[in-house]
């Protein structure tokens, strides 16, 4: 081990410099700065290099995170990248959005009177700096292989399994609806938190890898669609990666009001504002605007601080329990409340006020109660409770559900949960049409950037093997 780690005893947990909160409500630069390489250096020697790591064990990439920090520790940097990458394929990218305060920081070993190690900060730092000096180059594939593979969807999970599947040696075509690759990363997450330029920086180098992306493509029966019967005669393999993007509606009185929007709808316009998209003045736009937002996820989260941005009069967060319950990241919380965002705990909205457009929120205080079947609290209305909030906006951030792709796409074959979700065998991520392949949220449901990797590359994996298997099968008939 090196004699430069195991300094947590002496040096204090610290994060990159963050800016003024009055500084940051103006633009959507990302709010952190870079570490220092001494900064870097330091953090990561406050690894405790513990026989058992918690951290990668709670890490769904299985990152081999103790080594990495060692090696950062050591200012052997492009050796950390390369332990980095081979685990995961956007190190960059999950050290800046994974939650870590849930993953890996929040399960590291050391006591909390000394505090977790700076996992992402020092992941995105390494990252950075390897990409600055060249280090980061595509998989070339050793031999070529005849075979294509098709994947539909250029989010986290798609792009994984892309580069994968490429670097074994497959012919690989991503085709997206959007004019864009990254899916949610593009057009879901705010640059505050994840600039569009390490997106695109990352697509170069798949590009230059040898994945074909088809944009502006989408899959169905629809003008301009492509059939989805015809991708499969087209490829030897689909794999389908399209995300949950249906948003969750929200009932009561006044529900279908205009000024009430779901949070995908109001996030793209926002990011596509960013990239220099054209949209029509004022449409989904916060400024000047009482601004409530229902939800406490961390798409909630992403609606609020956007809505600080774009010059809201004012911003409320209305979610049903107490914070401590908040299915949000802490770090995030924190953050839109040094930003000037008001959360209102233990509210429930009722129903919603206005003729035409949206004026108010009516909602109903909650308190908890006894644990339910799952161990969470379950929660009661208070009695005479109600309230009402003024609003000239309201953003439904309540999560997301799968679009029924059996119906859109003509495949009835494809079989679905109860949930709407794709039904796959947990080993091998096949589908029950032969050859079709699923990964990601259309799978699990809507989770973690970092999640949609891990089954982006596992789904890869397995595809691979179904391709070669079918291949020897077929020589020898």
């Amino acid at each position: 081990m090196s004699a430069k780690m195991l300094s947590f005893v002496s040096v204090p947990q610290a994060q990159p410099p963050k800016r003024l909160a009055d500084e940051r409500r103006k633009d959507f630069g990302e709010i952190y700065n870079e570490f220092s390489p001494e900064q870097a250096a330091t953090q990561a020697s406050r690894c405790s290099q513990c026989g058992v790591p918690f951290c990668s064990i709670h890490c769904p990439l299985g990152n081999n995170i103790p080594d990495w920090l060692m090696l950062a520790a050591d200012g052997r940097l492009e050796e950390a990248y390369s332990v980095s990458q081979a685990t995961n394929s956007f190190p960059e990218i999950c050290g800046r959005i994974c939650p870590q305060d849930r993953l890996c920081e929040g399960n590291c070993v050391i006591e909390k009177d000394f505090d977790s190690v700076t996992i992402g900060a020092v992941e995105r730092y390494i990252t950075d700096t390897a990409f600055e000096n060249g280090w980061v180059k595509p998989v070339m594939p050793v031999v070529e292989l005849e075979s294509s593979v098709g994947i539909i969807g250029a989010g986290p999970a798609g792009l994984a399994a892309a580069e994968r599947l490429r670097a074994s040696g497959h012919q690989v075509h991503v085709y997206d609806r959007h004019d864009r690759v990254g899916g949610l990363l593009i057009y879901g997450i705010p640059g505050f938190k994840l600039e569009k330029d390490i997106v695109l920086r990352r697509q170069k180098v798949l590009e230059e890898q040898g994945v074909v992306f088809h944009l502006g493509k989408g899959i169905g029966a629809g003008e301009g669609e492509i059939a989805f019967e015809d991708l499969r005669k087209k490829h030897n393999a689909v794999l389908v990666a399209t995300g949950v993007y249906k948003s969750r509606e929200i009932g009561g009185p006044g529900a279908g009001l205009d000024g009430i929007v779901a949070a995908l709808d109001y996030l793209t316009a926002s990011n596509r504002r960013s990239l220099g998209d054209a949209l029509p003045e004022g449409e989904l736009d916060a400024a000047g605007k009482d601004v409530v937002v229902i939800g406490g996820g961390d798409t909630a989260m992403d609606c609020v601080r956007t809505a600080i941005r774009q010059g809201a009069k004012s911003v409320k967060c209305l979610y049903r329990r107490d914070k401590a319950n908040m299915p949000g990241s802490v770090r995030e919380v924190k953050n839109a409340e040094e930003e000037g965002v008001e959360f209102v705990w233990l509210a429930a909205p009722e129903s919603f006020l206005g003729d035409t457009t949206v004026t108010g929120v009516r909602a109903q205080k909650m308190r908890l109660g006894l644990p339910d079947g799952s161990g969470r609290q379950s929660i009661e209305a208070e009695p005479d409770g109600l309230f009402t909030v003024q609003a000239d906006m309201v953003i439904k951030a309540l999560g997301f559900d799968p679009e029924p792709l059996p119906d859109l796409w003509k495949a009835d074959d494809l079989k679905t949960s109860r949930w709407g979700t794709l039904q796959v065998d947990r080993v091998s991520f096949e589908t029950s049409v032969p050859g079709v392949f699923a990964a990601g949220d259309i799978v699990r449901g809507a989770s973690l950037v970092v999640w949609a990797i891990r089954d982006g590359r596992d789904a890869a994996a397995q595809i691979d093997q179904w391709i070669a298997a079918r291949s020897s099968s077929l020589a020898a008939e």
